[in-house]
């Protein structure tokens, strides 16, 4: 059997993450996986998950199986936390997955259950993982552009090829903090989306990885908070991995907003159905962390200043990197970089060039461009411009000579 196997596709992200591994210069800079890390280049465990995991191993509660849905304080939490305290209460429900992806992944699998016709679009650059997943669930999958000329939104361009979206169509639109551009429509562009999802009858996929890292929590929940009051029906995926560093524990949340409160049970049910089949149900340590967290007054406090924090050292290295290479005589390219939020920017270079960046200045980042604005030491910012700025102030080796 397993000799008949054809050759299958690597991920690309921890390819070069076991080169960077291999890599024995001592300068080498992995920017690759988006992971925050804290000025020693470590991912560090907020004071809050320390405190909440020290409560529950004092309480030492039961590993009994919590059900398909997973921990429903959780979920609850998560409502709360997402859609705000007038959010859309009997038309929406939630259900605990295996972090953001097994959210994506088992909302594309209701969409395939309810729509089996439909195209899911999504953005061009597009989170890596997006398309994978959703044509594992057998889904048709079609771009939209994202970024105009500029480097800012498209959004003109973008209404106009979503404007050919039908009916049955789901539009995949990450919340906050764009992977892998950084690029985010503006309010009023959100505002606009609301409009040609309600005119043109689409549903809106709504993917929620990095809030609280872009302008803050609430300010990066606004534009899905909107759309939740405007449209009939949505989806969202939920993370915590970045915004309770909880990357390892795999937490994350699928939500379903419907017309009716009948219709969101029997998506509820659907959601249930297809995790049982694909993982039974989700572990619980994350969750009940999280769950800890946001329900007592003061750890929630303690997390938000702590997640302020991550969010202001991120700004900082952006506005480091920016004036740094700016000061090199690249301002385009640095006005570009300033205008991005979140974890990641997507530098203004080719895949040749990243691979030069990589194999002469041990500067590790995707082919496309992006790199980890949260995982930059402060100390290196200076280097890494200069590398960026060799890097565009020399020709281009034609790419056959520079891969040899």
């Amino acid at each position: 059997m397993l000799e008949l196997l054809p050759t299958p596709p690597t991920d690309p992200l921890w390819d070069l993450t076991y080169e960077f591994g291999g890599d024995e210069r001592p300068e080498r800079l992995n920017l690759v996986l988006g992971v925050y890390r804290d000025q020693t280049g470590t991912t560090p465990v907020m004071a809050a998950v320390r405190e909440a995991e020290i409560r529950l191993a004092q309480r030492s509660e039961s590993k009994e199986y919590r059900g398909l849905s997973g921990n429903t304080a959780f979920n609850q939490s998560l409502l709360d936390l997402v859609l705000g305290p007038d959010g859309p209460g009997t038309r929406a429900a939630a259900v605990q997955t295996v972090a953001g992806s097994g959210a994506l992944r088992l909302l594309a699998d209701l969409i395939f259950r309810t729509r089996p016709g439909a195209t899911v679009w999504i953005s061009d650059p597009a989170y890596v993982n997006h398309r994978p997943i959703l044509e594992a669930a057998g889904l048709k999958v079609r771009t939209y552009g994202w970024r105009d000329a500029e480097g800012g939104f498209d959004t003109a361009g973008v209404l106009r090829e979503l404007a050919d979206a039908g009916r049955d169509d789901v539009v995949l639109l990450q919340g906050s903090c764009h992977n892998p551009t950084g690029v985010d429509p503006l309010l009023d562009d959100w505002e606009a989306l609301a409009e040609s999802a309600v005119r043109g009858g689409w549903v809106p996929f709504v993917d929620l990885a990095y809030h609280g890292l872009g302008d803050g929590l609430e300010a990066d929940l606004l534009a899905t908070r909107m759309l939740a009051a405007r449209v009939p029906e949505m989806l969202i995926a939920v993370s915590c991995s970045k915004n309770f560093g909880l990357y390892s524990d795999r937490v994350g949340c699928a939500i379903v907003l419907g017309a009716s409160r009948q219709a969101v049970r029997h998506a509820e049910t659907a959601l249930q159905n297809a995790a049982r089949t694909l993982y039974s149900m989700p572990p619980e340590h994350g969750a009940a962390v999280v769950t800890t967290i946001l329900q007592d007054e003061g750890l929630r406090a303690s997390w938000r200043a702590e997640l302020d924090v991550m969010r202001g050292r991120i700004m900082a290295n952006r506005a480091d990197l920016t004036a740094h290479l700016g000061a090199l005589g690249h301002t385009e390219q640095a006005r570009s970089l300033a205008r991005q939020r979140g974890m990641f920017s997507m530098l203004p270079l080719t895949p040749n060039q990243m691979l030069r960046l990589r194999r002469q200045y041990a500067i590790y980042g995707t082919t496309s461009g992006r790199i980890n604005i949260a995982g930059i030491p402060a100390h290196r910012i200076p280097c890494l411009a200069q590398g960026i700025a060799a890097v565009l102030d020399t020709a281009e080796v034609p790419r056959q000579r520079e891969l040899a």
